[in-house]
């Protein structure tokens, strides 16, 4: 647990949500209500099981809602907001929120989706390989929706496939993140940019790993996804 005492953990809540609009219209998506409690909260419980102290909430659409919904704390959570005035891309939102991280690397979690990982192993994992990042990633039957990464025998990321068609097995992003300050300070400032699309294929042969871990996955991000979440959580 050590590891993770001192690392500041950065959640990505600024999301449209433009899929929720028909069931979710009046929220931003990680708000989205399951077994009475905002998604966002099991995000920020499996942070306190973790260890981490520190959270910075990067926040867009509706990001006010967020910060009144969770204050300047949760549990033994210290809650920090960096609220973006135009949609500025997952990558975008992390460097906006560069100056309130207190630790390198940090912890980088969507803000809509969920990995049943024990995050102190993926920590180790990442420090002994000294990588410049590394990405979680998590075991699909079908591949379709996600597209999926390509890793050797080491974890080095070879490359990305797009969603396509053909889905099949294979492993994916689950949305969880150890970066280094060198590596998001090379993101673009002050524009839209994506994480998934233009800095992670650009970083490939930069210290860029994968770490496979078995465990149940969750994206809300579509009505019949987020429909799954209320057993997901029994």
């Amino acid at each position: 647990m050590h590891g993770l005492r001192s690392v500041t953990a950065i959640i990505l809540a600024g999301g449209l949500g433009t899929r929720l609009r028909s069931i979710i219209a009046d929220r931003p998506k990680p708000l989205a209500e399951i077994r009475g409690r905002p998604f966002l909260a099991y995000l920020l419980d499996q942070l306190i099981a973790s260890g981490v102290n520190l959270v910075v909430l990067c926040t867009g659409y509706l990001g006010e809602q967020v910060r009144a919904a969770f204050g300047d704390s949760y549990g033994s959570l210290r809650l920090l907001y960096s609220q973006e005035a135009s949609p500025l891309g997952t990558a975008g939102a992390l460097r906006l929120a560069l100056s309130l991280f207190d630790s390198d690397p940090v912890l980088v979690m969507n803000g809509d989706s969920f990995f049943e990982a024990d995050l102190t192993t993926f920590w180790e994992w990442h420090c002994a390989r000294t990588a410049d990042a590394t990405l979680l990633l998590a075991e699909a039957s079908d591949t379709k929706r996600y597209g999926r990464v390509h890793v050797d025998d080491a974890g080095l990321v070879l490359g990305f496939e797009e969603k396509n068609h053909n889905g099949g097995a294979g492993w994916i992003n689950a949305g969880v993140y150890l970066l280094t300050r060198r590596l998001v300070e090379t993101i673009p400032a002050n524009r839209a940019v994506s994480l998934e699309r233009e800095m992670f294929p650009s970083w490939i042969g930069r210290g860029l790993y994968g770490y496979r871990s078995k465990g149940r996955f969750l994206d809300i991000g579509t009505p019949e996804s987020l429909a799954v979440a209320r057993d997901f959580f029994v």
